[in-house]
């Protein structure tokens, strides 16, 4: 009698001795639907896979050694003779076992998780969205009963038209099976991949970061200046300098000339690979001071924003986290659009100074070989109107760039 799943006939039956002996995963067949199925963690437990109404559906008989051989086999042929007189044991089962709906379940979810929501708006989004496109398709049925097929149903008609919500309702439907089969209401959780449930391909996500309109960067950095922490002081010097997270995140002190107010930004942490000089306002040198100012552990003196009780710089979601917690949408990346659209409406600039400002590369050959400078007056003038506008002075395109 082999030991590895397909090396028994589906019609031989179980011994003994080879339920107390096996111990490589898989269901053993033994007949009559029942399985003895040994899990990766040793475990074993007894399966009837059942035929009912025209669906199949697999019937846990109980744990081995507890449930033995003779006992499964008698409990296969009761639960055979029960569908014969027209009895739904799956039924019969979850009525005695309170086994609750989808929708019910997903409730008993959230009021586990809503705590733990620090946006609001995330957390009244968390059920909203599950009322709104599961609770039709599968919240009158009983937790246990909702499978794959029924995940697809529901999903289609939203997977293209509303792709990121498509996405949100996937991932919450499979919290809520999940926990239920961590409460002991279903045995396992479906593969819910877009692969597995055969999804059509999703419109191309918009690869432009969310941008806070220029317009309001004044008020959110007022708001911004009221909180504490490394992380606030660093995403206000992002804004201030139009630098990348990790640019910002992983700034050392010996990059810093405070008397010259510049910053060399090395080139193993900028994209294009080259070091990017940035001119640094009154107001952003301010912002220095107060970090150089922030208790920090050893091993962190030579970050300008280490993370907090750690020798190391702050994660790449510290900065995101700020935005979420002030109930905002836009993205840290953002603040560089938002940027680039203010020296376009707002100044008179030459675009190749702003581009310069954001270190982006030059896609012309011939004009990236022309301008070889990199614009660094014309940069500082610009760098500290953009301060100015971003505390709340506002510069009109008639002011002159020279």
């Amino acid at each position: 009698m082999g030991k590895t799943p397909g090396t028994r006939h589906m019609h031989s039956r179980l011994s003994a001795r080879f339920c107390a002996t096996i111990t490589t995963p898989g269901r053993y067949p033994d007949g009559l639907g029942l399985h003895l199925h040994v899990r990766p963690s040793g475990s074993k437990s007894w399966v009837l896979r059942i035929q009912n109404h025209g669906r199949r559906r697999d019937l846990g008989l109980g744990g081995y050694p507890k449930v033995g051989l003779a006992a499964a086999r008698a409990l296969a042929l009761a639960t055979h003779d029960r569908i014969a007189r027209g009895i739904d044991p799956v039924a019969e089962r979850r009525r005695a076992a309170g086994i609750p709906s989808f929708a019910e379940a997903a409730r008993r979810r959230f009021a586990e998780l809503a705590p733990t929501f620090r946006n609001p708006k995330h957390r009244a989004q968390w059920l909203a969205s599950l009322k709104t496109h599961a609770f039709p398709h599968v919240g009158d049925l009983p937790v246990d009963q909702v499978g794959a097929a029924d995940v697809r149903r529901l999903l289609l008609p939203i997977w293209c038209a509303k792709p990121e919500t498509a996405r949100r309702v996937r991932q919450r439907v499979a919290d809520v099976l999940g926990f239920a089969e961590a409460e002991g209401w279903r045995h396992g959780v479906p593969d819910l991949s877009a692969k597995m449930l055969k999804l059509p391909a999703q419109p191309e996500a918009d690869r432009h970061h969310a941008a806070m309109p220029f317009a309001d960067v004044p008020a959110f950095m007022a708001r911004l200046a009221s909180r504490e922490g490394v992380a606030a002081l660093a995403l206000r010097f992002l804004v201030l300098t139009a630098a990348r997270s990790g640019e910002v995140r992983g700034m050392r002190w010996d990059e810093v000339d405070m008397e010259a107010a510049l910053w060399t930004v090395p080139a193993a942490r900028m994209k294009a690979g080259r070091p990017h000089l940035v001119p640094l306002a009154p107001q952003a040198l301010a912002l220095l001071a107060a970090a150089r100012a922030l208790p920090r552990v050893a091993g962190a003196e030579a970050l300008v924003f280490p993370s907090p009780g750690r020798a190391a710089p702050l994660s790449d979601m510290a900065l995101t986290k700020i935005l979420r917690d002030m109930g905002e949408t836009a993205t840290v990346h953002g603040f560089r659009s938002a940027f680039r659209d203010w020296v376009a409406e707002r100044t008179d600039f030459p675009p190749e100074v702003a581009e310069m400002a954001l270190a982006h590369a030059i896609p012309n050959r011939v004009e990236a070989a022309y301008r070889r400078g990199n614009l660094l007056d014309k940069r500082t003038t610009l760098m500290a109107r953009w301060a100015k506008f971003a505390g709340g002075e506002v510069w009109n395109r008639d002011s002159s760039f020279d």
